[in-house]
């Protein structure tokens, strides 16, 4: 799912993080003198900002010293960050980290390129793209096509098995 971008010598271009790891947020602006900034996630996974947690970064990984809920993001300082300064040269930095090992989740990295098949094998093409929604996230299908990613059955070995409802595919462009 997209994540917010922003000016930063030491950013990840999305879509250009290095093998292995995932962009789980990026940093805000400063918040304070003291170093605090705010973090917005692209995981629900609110524990990769435990205290303790480390992320990295195109420069070098940032240990969480301490996060707290702040609206629709988090405010974070970060073991080294101790003034407005540093923090300001934080912003837009993207945040990243190993994939979590969740067999019952389904992740934006396993479902795009993955093939799409319905449960009687009748083949749907390819995700090409997972789009955040509200009410559930929608698969986006080489073809154009949306699937509500609640019609998911199955994601195992880059096969995504749906049980579409009757006429999803049949609505005109």
């Amino acid at each position: 799912m997209p994540a917010p971008t922003g000016p930063s010598s030491s950013n990840v271009p999305p879509g250009n993080v290095p093998p292995g790891l995932l962009e789980v947020g990026r940093i805000g602006r400063a918040h304070g003198v003291r170093g605090e900034v705010y973090v917005v996630l692209s995981t629900d996974r609110a524990d990769r900002l435990a205290p303790g947690s480390v992320l990295q970064t195109a420069g070098k990984p940032l240990t969480v010293v301490s996060a707290k809920p702040a609206n629709d993001r988090w405010l974070v300082w970060f073991e080294g960050v101790t003034d407005r300064n540093a923090a300001e040269r934080l912003t837009g930095t993207a945040l990243m980290a190993v994939p979590v090992d969740d067999p019952d989740a389904l992740w934006v990295h396993d479902l795009i390129g993955a093939s799409v098949v319905e449960t009687d094998g009748t083949s749907r093409g390819t995700c090409t793209a997972v789009i955040s929604n509200p009410a559930h996230d929608i698969l986006e299908l080489e073809s154009g096509a949306l699937v509500p990613v609640i019609f998911v059955v199955s994601n195992i070995g880059g096969v995504i098995t749906i049980d579409p409802p009757d006429g999803l595919f049949d609505l005109d462009g």
